[in-house]
């Protein structure tokens, strides 16, 4: 018997698709097919899948041309394949033509001529690209901007910087506005990344309009407020997501599946660092006015893994802050101590000092830890008391996250559900600890001489 097999994404199954897999198990007796897990298109840059891997796995299933289905899960998984599954040929389409030359040793490898004229790429980039405007700080919206371009089904139409002290768009050619409203008036759906404080009005204002929100986090500053907008776009049938980049890297995704495992045991503490210096010496009352404070701008990149791994619900959380101003609004350091019934955590933020940004998850049989800084997430530890029994987990993270995150908040819009990896239940907690933080309940404050 002659075993043949091939491999692919399988996205948006078309008459491509079709001709390549029966020429496939026209070349022998047993065609196995390899379909990519989602995990592994994100590791190798390829983020524009419309489709789960169930879908895509079913989809081929469905053509009845497959003998055996497999996942493709990791970089070189082909050479370990081909030895398990005791493989005569490997097969694929010619535009990868030389690049699979390396299996001969294995196999025969056979290149087969594409279908001309159809492929995934095609059919994504025939629909109509949903027109992006981006609003706020021109630094974010400089790498959103970038980012969106690896999206396919996404065009960022338009811009509106309302934030002082900040230049303009690196990218002239997409046009600056003067108005809000005439972007909201050009676009499907907005990124929002403007100081905290016109979170609320902006978003507001987008989703009257019939716009999908996309916004830096904190939502809002209180946790009345965070309602009200999840509540406002429910009742539009819109979209709206907490931009937090982190939840969308690879290895934190993994990091978190292997903590509710029970790999190292029973959860004890969760410790988060997250720190940046700004320069002190021009500090006025117009730049602090200007510019994010400690806890909004680490805040809810610190929480997060806190409400994703322990839950929201905590029983109590106590605030330590050295304030820069004597309104008392803008930290330059925050510490806040969690209690929960059967752990405890606490995150650490500032831009008045530095510190290892590292994040520490600790359990009855060991820990992990993510070295600084850690909300980049590509590689992770987990540590046991002997140290042979160690594993490193490595992932590639491409464009901060942001693409990743980019694409999921297209795939809710196209789904019209909300798919973000951040449920809106954490999105509350979030603004829940920044309201303690500014009505100062349970706090702590410390003097630092600079």
């Amino acid at each position: 018997m002659t075993k043949v097999i091939t491999y692919g994404t399988y996205d948006l199954l078309h008459y491509g698709h079709i001709r390549l897999l029966e020429r496939a198990k026209a070349l022998g007796d047993y065609l196995i097919v390899g379909v990519t897990t989602d995990d592994f298109d994100k590791s190798r840059g390829k983020i524009n899948v419309k489709q789960s891997f169930m879908e895509r796995m079913e989809a081929v299933r469905a053509t009845g041309l497959a003998d055996e289905i497999i996942a493709e899960e990791y970089e070189g998984q082909k050479i370990d394949d081909l030895q398990r599954y005791d493989v005569d040929i490997f097969t694929v389409g010619s535009d990868w033509v030389g690049k699979f030359d390396y299996l001969n040793e294995y196999c025969k490898v056979v290149y087969l001529e594409r279908t001309e004229g159809v492929s995934s790429s095609q059919i994504r980039a025939e629909k109509t690209p949903l027109r992006l405007g981006l609003v706020g700080n021109p630094v974010l919206l400089d790498k959103y901007c970038h980012e969106s371009m690896s999206v396919n089904g996404m065009q960022v139409v338009a811009t509106y910087n309302n934030t002082p002290l900040s230049s303009s768009l690196q990218d002239s050619t997409i046009p600056q506005l003067d108005s809000y409203e005439d972007l909201l008036e050009r676009t499907d759906a907005v990124y929002i990344a403007s100081h905290v404080d016109m979170h609320l009005k902006q978003i507001e204002t987008a989703l009257l309009h019939n716009k999908h929100v996309l916004c830096e986090a904190p939502i809002a500053l209180n946790h009345a407020d965070c309602r009200y907008l999840f509540d406002l776009a429910t009742k539009n049938h819109l979209v709206l997501m907490e931009a937090i980049k982190t939840a969308y890297s690879t290895a934190y995704n993994r990091l978190l599946l292997l903590v509710k495992s029970g790999r190292i045991g029973e959860i004890v503490s969760v410790d988060a660092t997250c720190t940046s210096l700004m320069d002190l010496s021009d500090m006025t009352a117009d730049t602090i006015s200007a510019t994010q404070n400690s806890l909004c701008a680490w805040g809810p990149t610190a929480l997060l893994p806190i409400f994703q791994i322990l839950g929201n619900d905590y029983n109590a959380a106590y605030f330590t802050s050295h304030f820069a101003d004597t309104d008392k609004t803008f930290d330059l350091f925050t510490k806040i101590d969690f209690y929960y019934p059967n752990a405890v955590a606490s995150i650490k933020v500032g831009k008045g000092v530095k510190s290892e940004g590292q994040l520490i998850v600790t359990g009855t049989k060991g820990y992990i830890y993510v070295p600084a800084p850690w909300w980049k997430t590509d590689y992770f530890e987990i540590r046991y008391e002997n140290p042979a029994d160690n594993q490193r987990y490595f992932y590639q993270l491409d464009g901060e996250g942001i693409r990743y995150e980019l694409v999921a908040f297209l795939r809710s819009i196209e789904k019209q559900k909300n798919t973000s990896y951040i449920s809106q239940k954490t999105s509350e907690a979030i603004s829940k600890v920044i309201e303690k933080y500014y009505t100062k309940d349970s706090m702590h404050e410390i003097q630092i001489k600079y």
